[in-house]
């Protein structure tokens, strides 16, 4: 038996309890949490606006060390530390083909399954696939991935999501130039990530975007140059911070129909507008056919930040050892399990950045 936060059923608070984990079977391994990241998906799938099987446990940001393996698992054994591949791609559907693993059609198909029970039986479903809210886990061999050298395994829990959508989205998906102008919109775990990795790609001016005063100095210390408070101004004052032209890129962080707007607003005449925010249904954003045309940006979603972990958890460690990527200044809170209610309402109050559970 361990202890997990489960989610009852959609909108349901969590419940703090124990559940019952079976040894792992063929192709499995067993891990034990360090820390477990609590990011703004996890809320999108407590609250109903991205879909989960449930009763589940949720948490898919997070990294331990290996306690057993099933049959055939042969890249970890047990004493190592991994960090945990929530969307790990099958190798052989159509977009794992064309090297888009980041669209894996089958990367979710795991959070279906039953792997844990709660203590009076009730079957249990792993959210987004390894169910990290919890002292222990039992996931799939292909969603776990050896920790880089020199990483300590509680930061690198933040390697599961925030740090590869971050440097994903301003590498892979807008692949900002040297001396680009940036703004990110957004200053929670995956803005200051993204605003580490816009320094890191050597962006010239660095513009940070939030609807708290509070996060100016989280965003500086991350690489901002500058900060803006969100209003009903702010395109017009990110054109003032750009010479006039709007910025180069726009990475919009929220996930909401008038920031996405304003994201794309802000951008320059052939800039590019990429949106890491997981947004609901409900949020339309629209524009009308001249503009499109006139402006000339580019607009596109970023999953995952478009990154390959296997090829990517490298990159980040040399820039983790080298001083450039700094984890620790995307923790703002340090939680146990019974903080993930209050980290849920920081964020919709958004306050602070990336809050850590810790083992």
């Amino acid at each position: 038996m361990v202890r997990a936060a489960v989610l009852p059923s959609v909108g349901s608070p969590l419940e703090i309890t124990d559940i019952e984990l079976p040894d792992p079977g063929p192709g499995q391994v067993r891990v034990r949490l360090a820390a477990a990241g609590v990011c703004h998906s996890d809320l999108s799938l407590s609250n109903g606006t991205m879909r989960v099987p449930v009763p589940a446990v949720l948490g898919h940001e997070g990294a331990g060390t290996v306690v057993s393996v099933g049959e055939g698992v042969t890249h970890v054994a047990p004493g190592d530390g991994v960090v945990l591949n929530w969307a790990p791609s099958c190798g052989s559907c159509h977009h794992c083909g064309i090297g888009e693993v980041w669209l894996c059609a089958n990367a979710l198909a795991g959070a279906a399954s039953v792997y844990a029970r709660a203590a009076d039986g009730t079957e249990l479903h792993p959210g987004l696939n390894v169910a990290a809210f919890a002292e222990e886990t039992v996931v799939a061999a292909n969603c776990v991935l050896p920790v880089p050298a020199g990483i300590p395994l509680t930061d690198a829990a933040l390697l599961g999501c925030a740090v590869l959508t971050g440097y994903g989205a301003v590498h892979h998906s807008a692949r900002v130039r040297e001396g680009e102008s940036v703004v990110v919109f957004g200053v929670g775990g995956v803005g200051l990530a993204t605003l580490q990795s816009a320094r890191i790609a050597g962006a010239g001016t660095v513009i940070a975007v939030d609807v708290s005063a509070e996060k100016e100095s989280l965003a500086r210390r991350a690489g901002a140059t500058e900060y803006v408070i969100a209003s009903d101004t702010t395109a017009k004052e990110i054109r003032k911070l750009t010479g006039g032209q709007g910025a180069d890129v726009a990475i919009e962080c929220v996930g909401r129909a008038a920031t996405i707007r304003t994201a794309w607003d802000s951008t320059r005449r052939g800039g590019r507008t990429t949106v890491v925010g997981i947004g609901g249904k409900d949020q339309q954003v629209t524009f009308n056919a001249l503009e499109l045309f006139h402006w000339g940006r580019t607009l596109s979603g970023c999953v995952y930040g478009n990154s390959d972990p296997a090829r990517d958890l490298p990159v980040l460690a040399d820039h983790i050892r080298a001083g450039r990527l700094d984890l620790g200044g995307l923790v703002t809170d340090r939680i146990g399990l019974e903080g993930i209610p209050s980290a849920f309402a920081d964020m919709l109050a958004g306050k602070g950045g990336r809050a850590l559970v810790v083992f």
